[in-house]
């Protein structure tokens, strides 16, 4: 495992199915567990100090709240977009699921291109476009 201070956003792609969101998952559960001394399962990890870890894996609706699957996926996105810094990893599956090819693409590209000059927080952004 290696997140390096030379990149701080990785794009993982693929197509439906190839593991992406397991790798992501991953990673995220390795930091929390390096952070607090535990036993990380890899060979040697080299992993930077997080303020924050942010996720947004999965899609879900929420009827309760009359909030669609895009319109939470978006909600929990703007949190990460606005509360990172570059101490802090993002981990992004597959935003603009819950919306056409065409917008989702546009979102993906626009929230990396908005990390990538703003909080410049450690990303892992997967995607099948």
């Amino acid at each position: 495992c290696s997140l390096n201070n030379d990149t701080f956003i990785y794009l993982i792609t693929g197509p439906n199915m190839s593991g992406k969101s397991t790798y992501m998952r991953q990673v995220a559960i390795i930091s929390i567990m390096a952070q607090m001394g535990a036993y990380v399962p890899c060979d040697s990890a080299i992993l930077p100090i997080f303020d924050q870890i942010f996720t947004r894996i999965g899609a879900a609706d929420d009827l309760v709240s009359g909030k669609s699957t895009f319109m939470v996926e978006m909600l929990e996105a703007q949190k990460a977009l606005t509360y990172a810094t570059e101490n802090s990893l993002i981990i992004f599956d597959e935003i603009g699921r819950g919306t056409s090819t065409y917008d989702g693409l546009a979102l993906a590209q626009a929230m990396i291109e908005y990390v990538a000059q703003t909080s410049h927080a450690k990303t892992l952004f997967s995607t099948h476009y």
